[in-house]
């Protein structure tokens, strides 16, 4: 299992700063309700602590996934550098048959937003566009079909 995973350095804050919140102020707030639940006596017939216990177990739970991937972060060179080969962090501008040319952004499994231009290095489109030069047609083969693009720049 490749335990890597892609991410710019944006994506990395971002999941830092979710890892404080939800160890700092989220945890607190959480242990409070659970505090407050036990005080009101039966936990065998006490909904509020039930719900506080499924809410904890997902807290920690969310909290070890960031760990994970924080510990296993690689970096995604983002530099203005000239790329002679798509791979992850590259912005690739295809075309599709007779369709208007797209840019994309490859990034990793856990930053990818295809509705803002930001794929998977893991996704279908993805995998076919990785390694290949400016010029190149690659086939992507996608669960709605085969896609053909041609890579016209990579940045």
């Amino acid at each position: 299992m490749n335990d890597q995973v892609y991410l710019t350095a944006e994506g990395l804050t971002r999941l830092k700063a979710e890892l404080a919140e939800l160890k700092g102020p989220r945890r607190e707030e959480l242990a409070k309700r659970l505090r407050a639940a036990i005080q009101e006596g039966d936990l065998s017939e006490n909904a509020d602590y039930h719900k506080a216990k499924e809410d904890q177990a997902f807290l920690e739970g969310r909290i070890q996934e960031l760990e994970y991937t924080i510990a296993n972060a690689v970096l995604i060179d983002e530099s203005d550098r000239k790329r002679e080969r798509v791979e992850v962090g590259a912005r690739v501008t295809v075309q599709e048959e007779d369709f208007e040319p797209e840019t994309y952004q490859v990034v990793g499994a856990k930053e990818a937003d295809p509705r803002n231009g930001r794929i998977s290095n893991e996704s279908p489109i993805g995998k076919a566009l990785l390694n290949h030069q400016e010029g190149d047609t690659v086939i992507a083969h996608t669960p709605g079909g085969q896609l053909t693009l041609k890579i016209l720049r990579i940045e």
